[in-house]
């Protein structure tokens, strides 16, 4: 147990300090990185400032003028609102004119470079200029210019010292030179305006003491890379994408130390608290057991009990469900007898309206001895009459699927005899009907009756959609491909609930009008050819029923029970 703690202290301590190490250097660059777009973005800022103000009239109407009166609380109030350091506005002898900071007014800046070079060129011009305490001030000037001639300067200072103190605040020292060598910007006061080295060299190292007492607390610490405030630090740098400027930040490796030795503590105190349980639970084994074995008896005598009575309340369960399921068998029945009543219903009032009529126009005709044109209508309420028999008789194909022979029909033909079955109610309204069909036949495997059903339903969805419509319109169209598509548009108010569109006795209609099972009814007959019936609102207005089914070619056969339907 000795060995393996001193063999598991001393990797721990190898591989965290390595961990710990990268970590802290990982860190450190996340924190330059910040650092960087925090300055470039300062700087970025400060730019477009002097572009601005250059072209304000009131600085040019001051500058020609020479009165400035209020020209310096314009400054201040553009200071304030886009928090810059300072801005000054210079005139032609690089004397002060106006400023934020009302001391520099009246100094003369005509040697300055700032000054020099923004009247030499029409960009905004950057300038690092170091002050009397070391300390550099980063401006941006830009010219004046009034109808194309120079009337002055103006120069906008950007505000870095702030994240000078913001970094100050933590650990680390960080330094930012330029890209001459000198440090611009630094947490520690005296680096400013020297190089690194220099920089590193202001305050002596440790002495050979404090060196060893310093290697003795991180013994196990990689070389420093430097020393500062007689402390050993990584050194990591970072490059900022302006004039070549470099980051610097120096890390001491006391918190990789101390984090490391927290965690060996921890280590060296679990191997003792290990080493204390293993004896305890040695001595206290056989006692446990035995508590063990008496707990698990009780367990299983309350076990049992807890069994009885659940086999007890599962047969009483048994018994309840059992008379559930008679109860729920018979309202079924009820249920199926219900739809099919209602099915019979809706399928039955077309042919009864359209005989009714045929009925009226016959008795017409025979009164105006018309005897030829009377018995072309009693002919087809005859057909009508067989068609009610064939519904009848197909009625069990709204319960269940299958069982009904299938045979070859052109699609075609079916459309048109659902719109000979709809003659009468398209005649009772102006409605006008596009129809876009191909010339050949379009062949699908489908029961003729019931896919006239289908065909007629749709049809009259649509004409029922389109009472309220001041020129209401239907459209039919037709296309063959590796699918029959039939569609049917309307222009009426669309659909309200697509989700429930076809769910059985669900219906927008008023009482009386309607039993919500047309479109339930269809879709059941279109699954059953294998097809399928979908319905959306168009993006103009009105529904669009979609009618797809497997197209029947040359080269396909129809299935036995067609061909027995057909023979």
């Amino acid at each position: 147990m000795l060995g393996a703690t001193v063999a598991g202290v001393w990797m721990t301590n190898t591989w965290l300090t390595e961990r710990f190490t990268e970590t802290t250097r990982m860190r450190t660059e996340l924190r330059l990185a910040l650092y960087s777009g925090n300055i470039i973005s300062e700087l970025q800022r400060t730019s477009v400032v002097p572009l601005l103000l250059a072209r304000d009239p009131e600085l040019s109407k001051s500058l020609n003028s020479g009165d400035f009166s209020t020209t310096s609380g314009l400054l201040i109030a553009a200071r304030d609102e886009v928090g810059v350091a300072s801005i000054r506005l210079l005139d032609l002898q690089g004397r002060v004119v106006a400023a934020t900071d009302r001391n520099v007014l009246s100094t003369t800046f005509k040697d300055a470079p700032f000054f020099v070079d923004a009247q030499r060129s029409r960009d905004t011009i950057f300038t690092a200029v170091k002050g009397v305490t070391g300390a550099s001030d980063f401006v941006y000037s830009r010219a004046v210019l009034s109808e194309g001639k120079l009337i002055g300067v103006i120069v906008v200072g950007a505000d870095l010292a702030r994240y000078e103190r913001a970094w100050a605040g933590i650990s680390d020292a960080v330094a930012v030179l330029d890209s001459s060598g000198q440090i611009v910007l630094a947490t520690e006061p005296r680096w400013r305006g020297v190089t690194m080295e220099e920089a590193l060299a202001v305050r002596s190292a440790p002495s050979a003491i404090e060196r060893a007492l310093q290697a003795t607390a991180d013994w196990a610490n990689e070389p420093p890379d430097a020393w500062v405030s007689g402390q050993a630090v990584m050194r990591t740098e970072a490059r900022l994408p302006f004039r070549g400027w470099r980051m610097v930040a120096f890390t001491p490796y006391t918190s990789v130390r101390d984090r490391v030795n927290a965690v060996i503590a921890l280590e060296i105190m679990g191997f003792a608290v290990l080493m204390a349980l293993g004896f305890y639970f040695v001595s206290r084994r056989a006692k446990v057991q035995s508590a063990v074995y008496r707990r698990e008896s009780a367990e299983l005598r309350a076990l049992n009990a807890r069994l009885k009575r659940e086999i007890a309340e599962r047969e009483r369960v048994q018994k309840d469900l059992s008379l559930a399921e008679q109860t729920l068998e018979q309202s079924s029945k009820l249920a199926v007898l219900g739809e099919m009543s209602a099915a019979v219903s809706h399928e039955l009032n077309q042919p009864l309206a359209a005989m009714k009529t045929y009925l009226a126009g016959a008795r017409l005709l025979l009164q105006r001895e018309r005897v030829a044109e009377a018995l072309s209508s009693f002919q087809r309420i005859d057909d009508l009459i067989e068609r009610m028999g064939a519904i009848t008789r197909q009625l069990k194909s709204y319960a269940r699927k299958g069982g009904d022979a299938v045979e070859p029909v052109d699609l075609r033909a079916a459309l048109s005899s659902a719109l000979a079955m709809m003659e009468p109610q398209l005649k009772a309204r102006t409605v006008r009907i596009l129809r876009n069909l191909p010339r050949g036949q379009v062949m699908v495997l489908a029961d003729r009756i019931r896919l006239e059903q289908v065909i007629i339903n749709l049809l009259r969805n649509a004409l029922d959609a389109t009472k309220a419509v001041r020129s209401p319109e239907i459209e039919i169209s037709l296309t063959a491909d590796e699918m029959a598509v039939l569609t049917v548009a309307d222009n009426g108010p669309g659909i309200s609930d697509l989700e429930k569109l076809f769910e059985p006795f669900w219906t927008t209609k008023k009482p009386g009008e309607g039993t919500g099972l047309g479109l339930a009814i269809s879709s059941s007959i279109v699954s059953d050819f294998g097809g399928r019936l979908t319905a959306q609102n168009a993006e103009t207005g009105g529904a669009v029923f979609e009618l797809r089914l497997p197209r029947l070619t040359a080269g396909m056969n129809a299935p036995e029970s067609g061909r027995r339907a057909a023979e």
